[in-house]
């Protein structure tokens, strides 16, 4: 069962947005600008303010677009188990849907532009690849994301890119700190996908859609969402290690991680993951916002 119950207007549209995913907007941009602390003290802060929007825009419009485009592909049943989807419930038609994916789509883009001319042309070359990776995830005549690359997507872009791309809108320079805390934060964003998979095994193997974890199977999903957890926290250390900066304050989120990590080995399905899918939300919450704010202090 989904949950599609008696949603209409606002409520409707912000299911469908899947608010439970925006985390991975929201932590990347919070990692990014406390990297560029103590980097410049002429930091123009409304810059942190325009990637937040960004990365939001583009969170949603990957997730309308997505609704779109395995809506039309029949990939999405009213019986799947899960996040409430627009096209597939049949409670938005997918003109619509498609219409609000590239609404988002433009957002980002807009502020993405104004970025770009405040800080280089080489953002244009960025946003134009996000818009595009975005939209070919599952759209388009060859999705990557049915062909198990999905997870590179959330890694790069919802990691590395973004959590790179907002400390270089802030400082405009590459740094390393970035990067590696990018990494971290691309574990988490990409545990949130693993876990959707590994609900959606059967369903994704009946429809065709070939994702990761379908071409894992079971056992080896839940093994490589364990092993994402771990090296999220491990690589938080490192980077206090060698960089003196206090990333391993994301630990604070260690007790989530365990209560995300605890049903998935104890082989929880359908329904079930859906509470570990929101679990594994909070970890990325709290242990990237810990982690932000520990190496915002520590610079």
């Amino acid at each position: 069962m989904n949950d599609s119950a008696v949603l209409t207007g606002v409520a409707l549209w912000w299911s469908g947005a899947r608010p439970r995913t925006l985390v991975a907007a929201i932590v990347p941009v919070a990692v990014g600008t406390a990297a560029a602390v103590g980097e410049n003290a002429d930091t123009q802060w409304w810059r942190a303010g325009a990637a937040l929007v960004v990365a939001l825009a583009l969170q949603v419009g990957v997730n309308y677009a997505n609704d779109y485009s395995d809506g039309i592909r029949g990939t999405d049943g009213s019986d799947r188990t899960g996040p409430l989807r627009l096209v597939g419930s049949g409670l938005v038609s997918a003109q619509l849907v498609k219409r609000a994916a590239i609404g988002a789509f433009a957002v980002a883009g807009v502020f993405g532009a104004l970025l770009a001319l405040v800080v280089g042309p080489e953002l244009f070359a960025v946003g134009i690849c996000c818009l595009i990776a975005g939209w070919t995830y599952t759209g388009g005549p060859r999705p990557y994301g049915y062909r198990g690359l999905g997870e590179v997507f959330v890694f790069v872009f919802f990691g590395l890119v973004a959590t790179i791309g907002t400390n270089y809108v802030l400082s405009e320079e590459l740094d390393g700190l970035a990067a590696s805390a990018g990494a971290v934060v691309g574990l988490w964003a990409t545990a949130l996908l693993v876990i959707n998979n590994l609900r959606d095994i059967p369903g994704d193997t009946a429809s065709g859609k070939i994702t990761l974890a379908v071409r894992l199977g079971d056992a080896r999903t839940r093994r490589l969402f364990v092993v994402m957890q771990v090296l999220a926290m491990v690589v938080a250390v490192l980077i206090t290690i060698t960089t003196g900066r206090f990333a391993v304050a994301a630990l604070v989120g260690l007790p989530f991680a365990l209560q995300a990590i605890r049903p998935v080995r104890r082989k929880a399905v359908g329904s079930e993951l859906v509470a570990v899918l929101g679990a594994t939300g909070r970890v990325q919450l709290i242990a990237g916002l810990g982690m932000a704010v520990g190496i915002a202090l520590s610079g």
